[in-house]
């Protein structure tokens, strides 16, 4: 990539060199996202996951924990997000278990000046992976997918709704 071409990112200065966007003439405005994932266990999984009995325990009640605390880390895990003051965090989940699918779901508030798409699927995944972590050793035939923004409200580029 050209340096020309670079000088367009938000992401890169005019030498070409990574930085935060500056975002201090921004307004603090309502901004709200939500992500979905799933992972795709088997029927041992989902019978245990539905009767409390995976030896290390609540399986989803640990995912939503370690979720919101995901929510919260981002900017310590994505080098060039802002820390953002959370306002909400939602976690739910779904289980298909016809496909043996369970679904994560995280919906992300804040007031700010930059949105909370990042917060809400780093909030899915870590979701997800902990769910893999806590059912590793009935079996390690998992598989996470389809993670995406759903929806997102709030700041200059306006509203998104994921179209299927």
């Amino acid at each position: 990539m050209k340096l020309e071409d670079k000088m367009e990112l938000t992401h890169f200065d005019e030498h070409g060199n990574a930085r935060m966007v500056d975002v201090s003439k921004k307004d603090i405005t309502s901004r709200s996202a939500c992500a979905v994932g799933s992972i795709l266990v088997n029927k041992e999984i989902v019978e245990k996951i539905e009767h409390s009995d995976m030896k290390k325990g609540d399986v989803l009640g640990v995912a939503r924990i370690a979720g919101i605390m995901g929510v919260k880390k981002t900017s310590d895990l994505i080098p060039l997000c802002h820390p953002l003051m959370i306002n909400k965090v939602n976690i739910d989940f779904e289980i298909d278990k016809v496909n043996c699918l369970i679904y994560a779901y995280c919906a992300v508030k804040c007031n700010g000046k930059t949105g909370v798409e990042m917060e809400a699927l780093t909030g899915v995944n870590i979701c997800l992976l902990t769910i893999y972590d806590m059912c590793k050793a009935v079996s390690k035939d998992m598989e996470i997918k389809n993670v995406h923004l759903v929806s997102k409200s709030g700041g200059k580029s306006g509203d998104f709704v994921w179209k299927e």
